[in-house]
């Protein structure tokens, strides 16, 4: 299960427009956050915590931009954990397990790292049913 956000001792949101500069804003904010948690660039879950983070951004970038004008990332971490979420107003909830385990393409790389590192990967629709997020946990 995904510790809640607000329980974690470290936290930052990031809105930004959901447009091909989101990717590596997102990115680096992820860098400065963690380093400024004392979660070092070389911790064996940092390189592909990012690059999970890339395709997500990605994702809403290619697939929500012309019904969601923002896209908005939560990091929050502990000791144990890195959990961040993706957030993006596109009703779409994309299925990340299907019958080979994955679906095709970036959601597959998010998958297979989120897994390799003995993580967690959750979609939850928003309230009204027009927006979702993508949730990862991984431990540290």
């Amino acid at each position: 299960m995904t510790p809640a956000p607000h329980t974690l001792p470290y936290r930052h949101v990031l809105t930004l427009p959901t447009e091909p500069g989101a990717v590596r804003l997102a990115r680096e904010t992820a860098e400065q956050a963690l380093a400024e948690w004392g979660i070092g660039a070389h911790h064996p879950a940092v390189g592909p915590a990012l690059l999970i983070l890339s395709e997500l951004v990605t994702n809403s970038v290619r697939h929500a931009s012309e019904v969601s004008p923002q896209t908005t990332v939560i990091y929050a971490a502990s000791p144990e954990c890195l959990v961040f979420a993706v957030h993006d107003r596109h009703p779409r909830r994309p299925r990340l397990y299907g019958a080979d385990g994955a679906g095709p393409g970036g959601l597959a790389t998010v998958v297979e790292l989120t897994r390799g590192l003995g993580g967690t990967a959750v979609v939850r629709g928003d309230a009204d049913g027009r927006g979702k997020s993508v949730w990862i946990t991984l431990p540290l």
